[in-house]
């Protein structure tokens, strides 16, 4: 039984670790806090206290942690070994998965950067997208873990473009979500029943069911934490980050500005949806 070492049990990581195990994996998870881990004990996954403890032994190393400073601070704890696979699955942005091949060839280990589309309901599903990007010697090795927690992976290139790739995608998601917080809080100021704007682009060209779910959660001001307000901002700034001079982002400019506020107010662990308090100034607090 191949054997996976699972590092960061969040709310992404504990489902991925879980369906792992459930597709007949051995897997072993470490998480910071103990106590975030616990719940994979009765899911067919030992828990245990140190990253190297997950590490050892291990065939795959899964990391799945907040950024890249986190993850490289779990590596460096556990330890990697020559020829072992890592699949490396939190999204860090452009500099720090570079940095984190460097550490991936110092060991000697093989590094895929495979960060993932979707966010806590996808992960509970094992329907989340990954995008993966590493040799092509290793996509056999990989296919089964990404199998386990995806519904699909796309190949993107050489490692680092899995990243580059999921940034993209996170300009997009980002700006659709503060734009549809714009829609909403306008409707309002307006004397519009906010769900009339959703009702108005049911079914047609303008239509998406992510601002059907989001909007629905903002128009009703509650926000279990799928994507966190505090993660959606560290994302914004790494999109940002690698925009640099050359392109305006001025729309992941101003969804970051919302969640800045949000955070703020002190609603960091909510979901990135609550950026729709800062939307409504009078709302903020």
């Amino acid at each position: 039984m191949t054997r996976i070492g699972f590092l960061g049990t969040g709310i992404m990581g504990l489902p991925m670790a879980a369906n792992i195990a459930a597709a007949g994996f051995d897997v072993r998870a470490w998480n910071r806090t103990r106590a975030r881990a616990e719940p994979l004990t009765g899911r067919g996954v030992e828990v245990v206290d140190t990253a190297r403890e997950a590490v050892n032994g291990a065939d795959v190393v899964v990391t799945m942690l907040a950024d890249g400073p986190a993850v490289d601070e779990a590596v460096a704890g556990a330890g990697l070994a020559n020829g072992r696979l890592w699949l490396q699955m939190s999204t860090v942005g452009v500099e720090w998965a570079a940095a984190l091949a460097r550490v991936a060839d110092k060991a000697g280990a093989v590094y895929v950067d495979a960060p993932v589309l979707g966010t806590r309901e996808p992960a509970e599903a094992g329907a989340l997208v990954v995008l993966a990007s590493g040799p092509d010697d290793v996509r056999e090795r990989a296919a089964p873990v990404f199998d386990a927690v995806g519904s699909r992976t796309v190949w993107v290139g050489e490692a680092g473009a899995g990243s580059r790739l999921k940034l993209t995608a996170n300009a997009w998601v980002l700006s659709l979500t503060n734009a549809l917080a714009e829609s909403l809080a306008l409707a309002g100021s307006l004397g519009l029943d906010p769900a009339l704007f959703l009702e108005a682009i049911k079914g047609g060209a303008m239509d998406a069911p992510y601002a059907r779910t989001k909007g629905t959660a903002m128009i009703e001001d509650r926000f279990p934490p799928s994507f966190p307000a505090r993660l959606a901002a560290k994302d914004a700034r790494l999109v940002l980050d690698a925009g640099g001079d050359d392109v305006d982002l001025a729309g992941v400019r101003a969804t970051l500005a919302h969640l800045d506020a949000a955070v703020g107010a002190g609603f960091g662990d909510e979901d990135l949806g609550v950026l729709h308090r800062a939307v409504r100034r009078n709302h903020a607090t």
